[in-house]
């Protein structure tokens, strides 16, 4: 186990010394004294007082890991957005295939930053029954869709963040729980290029129960990392980060490859 690891889970184990939509699917750091750490658990717990036995519950590796998160998101280069451009972002995933097998994919999208005018899909199958080939594919106005524009527009103080996603997922979801953090889990790959909102999105997510530390954890590329996880059996989610720079890799069923903004739709990405 790696020394970002070891040294996290020892500072959680010693203890003082003596003296929250229907579901979306799919995304230099300090260490925190114990003293901190169990404050911290103890004020965003907001799940841990009076709820039942069956009820979920963050764990403390986990609350403490994504406070590390964001802080590391936060010391992230905030990238310049025009309301005229496009935000990209690639993706690597599974998709079944009927009863044939499963395609390897990888996706590129350009998306308007306002989501007011069309974009483009770029989708290549990399491997599976499809056979291999890219195919482009328009992407027309979604009112429906959560626009950068939007993102831009969200509270980045903590507590109102988590207050409006738990408010919009209320009533959604196997649990209202799952619902928010699958809503927080559908913005993290546009909130990369807006640091703030992406640090405040792993803090309003350490306010929702039921998130679990994984040591060991894979991303849908099949690259390793440390995960966040929820939910449970089919409806399990872990969410995926470098062991180093605890960057954001995507999930484990959707690998986030890369994020950036481009003039036009199919052009290249900066960022």
């Amino acid at each position: 186990m790696l020394g970002l690891e070891e040294g996290l889970l020892r500072e959680i184990g010693r203890g003082p010394a003596a003296a929250p939509r229907p579901r979306s699917r799919r995304l230099a750091v300090r260490a925190l004294p114990v003293a901190v750490a169990a404050a911290f658990v103890g004020a965003v717990a907001t799940g841990g007082l009076g709820r039942g036995p069956d009820e979920p519950r963050t764990d403390q590796t986990a609350v403490v890991m994504l406070d590390r998160i964001a802080t590391a998101a936060a010391a992230a280069r905030t990238t310049p957005v025009r309301d005229d451009q496009y935000v990209f972002t690639q993706v690597q995933g599974v998709q079944k295939i009927m009863d044939k097998g499963e395609d390897v994919f990888r996706r590129s999208d350009w998306k308007a930053v306002g989501g007011d005018r069309s974009g483009l899909a770029r989708i290549t199958v990399l491997s599976g029954p499809s056979g291999r080939g890219t195919r482009d594919m328009r992407l027309d106005a979604n009112p429906d869709a959560v626009t950068y524009r939007e993102l831009r527009r969200l509270p980045t103080a903590p507590a109102e963040l988590y207050s409006r996603i738990w408010e919009r997922t209320e009533g959604q979801g196997p649990t209202h729980e799952e619902a928010a953090l699958e809503h927080i889990g559908a913005m993290l790959p546009t909130a990369v290029l807006l640091p703030e909102l992406d640090a405040a999105l792993y803090r309003a997510a350490a306010r929702i129960p039921g998130v679990t530390f994984v040591r060991r954890a894979h991303d849908a590329a099949h690259r390793e990392g440390i995960g966040l996880a929820f939910g449970s059996g089919g409806d399990r989610h872990v969410w995926v980060f470098d062991r180093t720079t605890l960057g954001y890799l995507g999930s484990d069923e959707v690998a986030l490859l890369r994020t950036g903004v481009a003039d036009t739709p199919g052009g290249s990405p900066t960022g």
